[in-house]
């Protein structure tokens, strides 16, 4: 395995396609899981939720990820004053492809089957660059069968059967990579034993946790600390299981450990079967829901090693399997400092994924970065001007100066609809300040702002 430093899309093109001349077409196509375990049996969907229009307004992510001569489909225009923002930077941006319609509850591939304007753009470029997608699901194959692209990634089949955290958890035991105490059920059976050893867990007071496998961003987790909760789950799943006739699972049961941080590094297997590190950061989370990273993760030399010893060795398995690409992993670190290097595996972009041109260009060597989402609740849509104007001196001005650049300006007012009345938003920006003091200290300030431009608009 080695590690480098040219940049980032630069890497990507050649690792996918075997040459950095060849441009991509980018989909950001957010939570491609609920494609991939649409039809598997996991928890009750009860203790699931919905946020559809948001998610799927994040395939402008993608944006900032692309270079120079890619392409980016989108679901709509982007704000012209954001674009204008960037462009200030210096950054290039890549060209812009818009479906013809957009429907808030599909994604951006979705969108795009139905656009016969963009399909036929998009059908211009076959043979000239391929798609690069979160995440390939059918939905991207059918993309590609209809327009002539190729997939810089591997076939749906592939992703699918390296997502989910059954695959997670049985190769990081077969590696020999520790894990927290725990159990994977592909059957009714199989769960029934995992709950009988979890309830010797619960009854020395260590809480466990139920994960479906196909779960992304909090959901289809369930954090259980008795043994009444264990039991209702249990007969749920048993009720449901004797109603269908299907006694298919695809849950863990794992402890629930203590923790001091959560991490997230990620690289990059090549079509050759070369693994590349490419960064390790500290993950922001609030009940298992991602809210941004912080760099640098703030580790010992020690427990890096750890992170890339382990990197290598899933990096291997998954191209003996068959998948090459951009693989995260998620992992913490105990209250003794030891680390579990893996939580899941997440072979797909990641959010830490679409930050790393952020980094190349805006964070100076020896500074630090915080890139997080600000909630915002709107009662009419807020205009990027707006939120320039709230940001002042705090709006990243240049490369090398503190500030924040604006991540991904249309999940602001994704959730707003006509007539509904207000609604929740997101800001993602990337902040960056030569210490963390000063990071903390703008990050409060801009919170503070935001939340005011969002009251000035319910007015």
């Amino acid at each position: 395995m080695t590690t480098v430093r040219e940049p980032f899309v630069h890497r990507l093109r050649s690792a996918l396609l075997g040459t950095d001349e060849k441009p991509l077409v980018f989909l950001g196509n957010f939570e491609v899981e609920q494609r991939w375990g649409g039809a598997e049996p996991g928890l009750p969907r009860v203790a699931l939720t919905a946020g559809d229009a948001m998610v799927n307004r994040m395939d402008e992510f993608a944006l900032l990820l692309a270079g120079a001569g890619d392409h980016v489909v989108l679901k709509a225009a982007p704000d012209p004053d954001h674009l204008a923002h960037l462009e200030s930077l210096g950054t290039t941006l890549p060209h812009l492809l818009i479906a013809d319609r957009a429907d808030p509850h599909r994604t951006v591939t979705q969108d795009a089957l139905d656009s016969p304007a963009l399909l036929d753009r998009l059908a211009g470029l076959a043979g000239r660059a391929a798609i690069l997608a979160h995440g390939v699901s059918a939905d991207e194959e059918e993309l590609s069968a209809r327009t002539g692209l190729a997939l810089a990634g591997v076939p749906a089949a592939t992703c699918k059967a390296v997502n989910g955290k059954i695959y997670s958890r049985r190769i990081a035991g077969e590696l020999g990579l520790r894990q927290s105490t725990g159990w994977t059920c592909e059957n009714v059976e199989e769960l029934d034993a995992a709950v009988e050893q979890a309830r010797g867990l619960l009854a020395a007071g260590r809480p466990v946790v139920l994960k479906d496998s196909y779960g992304v961003s909090g959901k289809g987790l369930l954090v259980i600390r008795d043994e009444i909760r264990l039991g209702q789950i249990h007969r749920r799943l048993h009720r449901r299981a004797e109603r269908t006739g299907d006694r298919r699972l695809a849950l863990l049961v794992e402890e629930w450990v203590a923790k001091t941080a959560d991490l997230n590094y990620q690289f990059t297997v090549g079509r050759d079967g070369s693994v590349r590190f490419d960064f390790v950061k500290e993950a922001v989370t609030e009940k298992g829901v991602h809210k941004g990273h912080r760099m640098p993760a703030g580790l010992t030399g020690a427990q890096v090693d750890v992170l890339t010893v382990s990197a290598g060795l899933l990096g291997g398995r998954l191209a003996a399997d068959g998948y090459h690409g951009v693989a995260g992993v998620d992992a913490m670190v105990d209250p003794d400092g030891g680390i579990y290097p893996v939580v899941e595996i997440n072979a797909r972009n990641n959010m830490s994924t679409y930050q790393t041109g952020l980094q190349e260009r805006y964070m100076p060597p020896g500074w630090c970065a915080l890139a997080r989402l600000y909630p915002l609740r709107l009662a009419r849509p807020l205009r990027f001007g707006e939120v320039r104007d709230a940001l002042g001196r705090w709006l990243l001005r240049s490369a090398g100066d503190t500030g924040m650049v604006v991540q991904n300006f249309a999940t602001v007012n994704a959730g707003l609809r006509a007539g509904a009345g207000p609604a929740d938003g997101r800001l993602y920006g990337f902040l960056v300040a030569p210490t963390a003091a000063e990071l903390m200290e703008m990050d409060r300030e801009i919170a503070g702002r935001l939340a005011a431009a969002a009251e000035g608009a319910r007015r």
